[in-house]
This record gives C-alpha cells, sequence and structure tokens, in this order.
C-alpha cells in the first residue's frame, strides 16, 4: 500500500500545536489570539484520520475487492487508542485535580464515533455502481457537502445554546470529510479516472498552499472568530472559525498527495517517523502533565513537552507497542488456525 511520508511531519506539527493551545488556554499566553488558535491541530488530526482510513475503502472500490472488514478494523482502532486513553483517564483521576475535561470530553465524543461510523460511510460512499468519473465526482461532491455541516452546526449549537452539542461528531464531520475527499481524489488521479486539472498544479506549489493556511490562520486569530478562552462565541464567529479551519486544513493536507522530494525530506525524514508514532500519546499525557502545573506560559509549555513526550514514549515502549503486537499475534494466530481446518479432511477417507 502507498505511504506518505510527509504525513508523519504534519502529524508531529500537529501534536506541538495542539499541546501550545492548550496550555496558551490555561495561562494567558501572549499572542493569545495566534496561541489559542493553534488548536487547529485538531482539525489536521482529523482530517489525516479521514484521510489514511478512508481511503483503503476506495481502493477496494476500484480494485473490485472486498473493503477492509469491519471487525479487524474496529479491532485495530481500538488497540491503538484505547490503552494511552485509558491510561490518561486513570492518571488525571488520580493525580490531577483539575484536569482539562473539555478535551477529554471532545476526545471521546468526536474521533471514536468517528471510527465506528467509517465502515458504513465508506460502504455508502463506495458502493452500488463501478468507480466511473461520474461516480467519482458525485461522490466528491457529497464529501464536500459534508464539509460545510460542520461550521452550520457550530453556529446552531451557539445559537441555540446547547454547548455540549458542540463536541459531538456533526460539528467536526467536515474536518474528517476533507481528507475522504482528498483520498478519493490521490486515488482516482492515480488510477486515471479523474484527468489532470488545475489541482495537480497545486501539489506542486506546497509552499503557496501553506501560505494560504497561514493567512487564513492569521484571520482566525482575529476576534472575527471568536473569544480566545472558553466563553461562547456568536453564531456568526462559531460558523466563521470552523469553516476557516476547514479551509485550512484543506490547504494544509493537499500538497502532501503528491510531495516533492523536499517535503518528503522535511516532513517525513527519521525525526518526523518518531514525533508521528508518539503524537497521539504526546497529546493525550499532555492534558496530565498540564494539569499538575502551574506557572507562566514560558515555563508550562517546555515542561508540558517535555513531560508528555516523556510519557507518550515510555506508554509507547511499555504499553501501546506490547499491546498492538499482542492483538496482530492473536490475529495471526486465529487466521493460521482457520487455513489449518480449511486444508485439514473433515473425514476419514472412504474404504
Amino acid at each position: 500500500m502507498t505511504r506518505f511520508p510527509a504525513v508523519d511531519g504534519l502529524r508531529a506539527i500537529a501534536a506541538l500545536a495542539v499541546v501550545t493551545a492548550q496550555v496558551g488556554l490555561h495561562t494567558h499566553a501572549p499572542l493569545a489570539g495566534l496561541v489559542s488558535r493553534l488548536d487547529v491541530g485538531w482539525a489536521i488530526f482529523c482530517a489525516i484520520s479521514g484521510f489514511l482510513l478512508y481511503r483503503p475503502h476506495v481502493l477496494a472500490w476500484f480494485s473490485a475487492t472486498e473493503p477492509p472488514l469491519t471487525l479487524t478494523y474496529l479491532r485495530g482502532r481500538a488497540l491503538r487508542i484505547l490503552p494511552a486513553l485509558l491510561v490518561t483517564v486513570a492518571l488525571s483521576i488520580v493525580f490531577v485535580p483539575h484536569p482539562a475535561t473539555t478535551y477529554l470530553r471532545w476526545a471521546v465524543l468526536t474521533p471514536l464515533p468517528f471510527y465506528l461510523l467509517l465502515p458504513g460511510l465508506g460502504r455508502l460512499l463506495t458502493g452500488y455502481e463501478r468507480p466511473t468519473r461520474r461516480s467519482v465526482r458525485w461522490r466528491l461532491l457529497v464529501l464536500l457537502a459534508l464539509t460545510v455541516l460542520g461550521p452550520v452546526w457550530m453556529a446552531a449549537v451557539t445559537a441555540t445554546d446547547h454547548s455540549e452539542a458542540g463536541l459531538w461528531l456533526p460539528g467536526y464531520l467536515g474536518w474528517f470529510a476533507v481528507g475522504m475527499g482528498l483520498a478519493l481524489w490521490q486515488v482516482a488521479r492515480a488510477t486515471g479516472r479523474l484527468g489532470p486539472s488545475a489541482l495537480d498544479a497545486l501539489t506542486r506549489v506546497p509552499g503557496t498552499l501553506w501560505g494560504v493556511a497561514a493567512a487564513l490562520l492569521l484571520i482566525a486569530a482575529t476576534p472575527l472568530a471568536g473569544p480566545y478562552d472558553d466563553s461562547a462565541p456568536t453564531p456568526a464567529q462559531a460558523l466563521l472559525k470552523s469553516l476557516l479551519y476547514t479551509v485550512v486544513v484543506a490547504c494544509v493536507l493537499f500538497p502532501i498527495l503528491m510531495p516533492s522530494a523536499r517535503t518528503v525530506r522535511v516532513l517525513g525524514g527519521r525525526p518526523a517517523q518518531i514525533g508521528a508514532r508518539l503524537s497521539y500519546g504526546v497529546v493525550v499525557y499532555g492534558f496530565v502533565v498540564l494539569g499538575l502545573l502551574r506557572g507562566p506560559f514560558a515555563v508550562q509549555l517546555p515542561v508540558t513537552l517535555v513531560g508528555a513526550v516523556v510519557l507518550a514514549a515510555a506508554s509507547y515502549r511499555l504499553i501501546e507497542r506490547p499491546v498492538m503486537r499482542l492483538g496482530v499475534r492473536r490475529k495471526n494466530t486465529a487466521v493460521a488456525r482457520t487455513a489449518s481446518r480449511a486444508t485439514s479432511p473433515s473425514s476419514s477417507p472412504a474404504r
């Protein structure tokens, strides 16, 4: 399966951005507007998940093969996500007097429902007809429509004062849809289902798209996109912030679909691979470290980052990787047993 090494660098950057935004939220950081909007890292994580998890469904559709098995997929997701998440919750309950519960609730109420729904979404968006140019374009339009759902949902939630619903999946589905749409476009271009277009040129100028993303993030860092703390925004502010984040993440992710050698060197090297491997742990354990600290932004940020990286590395080596390897061994054992039963004689030969 095709690997996208530049994704590693984006994961590491997203983790750094999220932790910085968390620290800024709790410490009255300088440049509060810009620091607070680094929570766009969540959007990057969501889009990457949508891209990587939906792409196997697209490949199966185009090759007329079976899509990923639902139980196998869900088992893999659980083995990757739950160990560190459960340890984080336990540590927060025991050691953290005021844990970052909003972020933890978001981690449960947003990504996990998407992971559960993805097999169904994958079948809905890749089945029922052959992958022609028309069917691909139709599905791209559906995914484009889903990107609008998030901003509209967030505006409606704010207008009706249902703050808890602001953590639910519909408010963030557009970010996942960005990644899913890019996965569909990339495979369609690679297999010739879609012909060359102006979009191909954009993949060759990553600096331009990333510059656009930076400019949009600066706009989001103004009061136009809402307050810099947990205060409730107006419906217009909530809509604008969600919409800006959706476009930002599309601009950030698009160039890695056909990356240049320089992009791969910068975002796909060994340090980026390590950062990507630890990115999930850095984010979730960052909640714990931050909850134990008091002090100014300049002190809390480096301490939180170092502490989160140390905990994430220890967790990956001692908990997460062993759990994933155990899962793989059990899966291989089950497959071997099934194959053995299938090839063994079911009865004695007739005399």
